[in-house]
């Protein structure tokens, strides 16, 4: 039986509605359900959560799906504040001992510090900038890519807490020119080829 925990990293602000990132987090759920040997908890960012409850369910994955939609190149504030929020009580309460530090020699060894180890990650984003941004020659990403440029720090704080990168799943042109039914079925495509 693997665990996987689900957290749609979404929530409703001035234009953003968070409806593909919610028919993402239930397609995802869908997909675990219909198949034997796997349990699942969520988490909506968007609603009341409880800290304490949330280093559990980190703490009980084998393996955690981020969610999120891209504002501003970043993650939204409201997923923001549930990272900071719920890793800061997971200090030295199964998430992260520490940085991993030294105060004899504190130059080495930063970034080891965590507890989560063997567990893996899923990202996935939404993104109105056009894939060709992030590969064009003279685009405004300057060929990087999403995960070595913009999200490279979300890809850090994962890694600080032991976990490692299973894979990511980007889907571009959300706002202009989405076609949802393609992008979950090369979604489903996706997690058929990590979980068949």
């Amino acid at each position: 039986m693997k665990n996987i925990f689900i957290i749609n990293g979404s929530h409703p602000f001035a234009h953003s509605g968070g409806k593909f990132n919610q028919t993402l987090f239930e397609n995802t759920k869908s997909f675990f359900q219909s198949r034997e040997g796997y349990a699942l908890k969520t988490t909506q960012v968007g609603s009341d959560y409880d800290p304490k409850e949330e280093v559990e369910k980190y703490k009980w994955a084998d393996i955690i799906i981020y969610h999120t939609p891209i504002w501003w190149f970043q993650i939204p504030f409201g997923f923001k504040e549930y990272i900071d929020t719920v890793f800061t009580e997971g200090h030295q309460n199964g998430i992260y001992i520490s940085d991993g530090r030294s105060r004899t020699n504190p130059d080495i060894n930063y970034g080891t510090g965590g507890l989560l180890h063997g567990k893996r990650y899923i990202l996935t984003t939404s993104w109105n900038a056009p894939k060709a941004a992030f590969t064009l020659e003279n685009e405004f990403f300057d060929q990087r890519s999403v995960d070595d440029g913009a999200l490279f720090g979300f890809h850090k704080m994962n890694a600080f807490t032991g976990m490692k990168l299973l894979d990511a799943h980007h889907f571009h042109d959300m706002e202009k020119n989405a076609d949802v039914p393609k992008e979950l079925e090369n979604y489903n495509s996706f997690l058929l080829h990590h979980f068949n």
